[in-house]
């Protein structure tokens, strides 16, 4: 008997994608090979799983909805290469994954940025993640400095990897119809070149910087309460034109800041 899946739970930002082609595509765009470790991240009922399952050698689900996860275990019953787990993939343990695994996922809505951010701090096990995302915030991920669409996500997405907008998809691919379009992106990543400790630096800084969108990097970071000293260096590194917003500032320009803000912290053992 084919098992019934339960229905979409609303507190958990639950839309089922139906549409094949939009499987078909997504499958096609992450590029799987028959060697691969793929995460999947709310594989909800299980349509994009089965075709995951069909490429690759591991797919390793997580779900954080008991009721889908014993609906799975039954309806994909036959399929040996998926390793179900239910749980929070907020804090499902990513530094387990196999080494250049790939994550293909339609993420819930309501947590995609702190999602991105977890796999973008695991991209030394990642070698990309094709998602699905509120149109929204597919944008935010590719737009340039100086647009209304950049901000700190950008920063932190293009510092990280190479993204693509790669297609839009209706709402009428999912049950029930969200209210939002959605689009699918792709996330190459790329290996940090900076230190840890210049790292640390850099979050702060794009955190403080837009934490005060319409004012000023340096009066920005001023209320969030960067020392004199700090704030100096700053204004220094976005010479020729200090007054610059956060929006203006390029994800290298960020970079090259943190350096000088964390070699100046070396040198002088400060801890702020």
């Amino acid at each position: 008997m084919t098992p019934v899946p339960p229905p979409a739970r609303k507190h958990l930002g639950q839309n089922f994608l139906v549409d094949p082609n939009i499987v078909r595509k997504i499958v096609e765009a992450a590029a799987l090979t028959s060697e691969e470790t793929v995460l999947e991240i709310g594989p909800g009922r299980g349509v994009l799983t089965r075709a995951l399952c069909a490429v690759t050698r591991r797919v390793q689900a997580v779900e954080i909805d008991p009721r889908l996860c014993a609906y799975l275990r039954e309806a994909l019953a036959d399929c040996p290469n998926l390793e179900l787990y239910e749980g929070d993939a907020l804090h499902w343990p990513l530094d387990q994954l196999p080494q250049e695994s790939a994550v293909v996922a339609n993420l819930p809505y309501y947590l995609s940025t702190p999602l991105l951010l977890r796999l973008l701090d695991a991209r030394p096990r990642l070698s990309r993640a094709v998602v699905m995302l509120q149109a929204e915030v597919a944008h935010r991920l590719v737009a340039r400095p100086g647009t209304k669409d950049y901000g700190s996500l950008s920063v932190a997405v293009q510092r990280a990897s190479e993204p693509r907008v790669l297609f839009r998809v209706s709402p009428n691919s999912f049950r029930p119809r969200p209210e939002v379009d959605s689009a699918v992106v792709s996330l190459t990543m790329c290996r940090s070149t900076l230190s840890v400790e210049v790292e640390r630096v850099c979050q702060r800084l794009v955190r403080s910087a837009f934490a005060h969108r319409r004012k000023r990097v340096v009066n920005s970071l001023r209320d969030e309460g960067w020392s004199a000293e700090e704030i100096d260096l700053v204004r220094q590194a976005l010479a020729p034109r200090p007054d610059r917003r956060a929006e203006e500032v390029s994800p290298a320009e960020f970079a090259d800041i943190a350096n000088r803000v964390a070699a100046w912290t070396g040198a002088t053992g400060s801890d702020q």
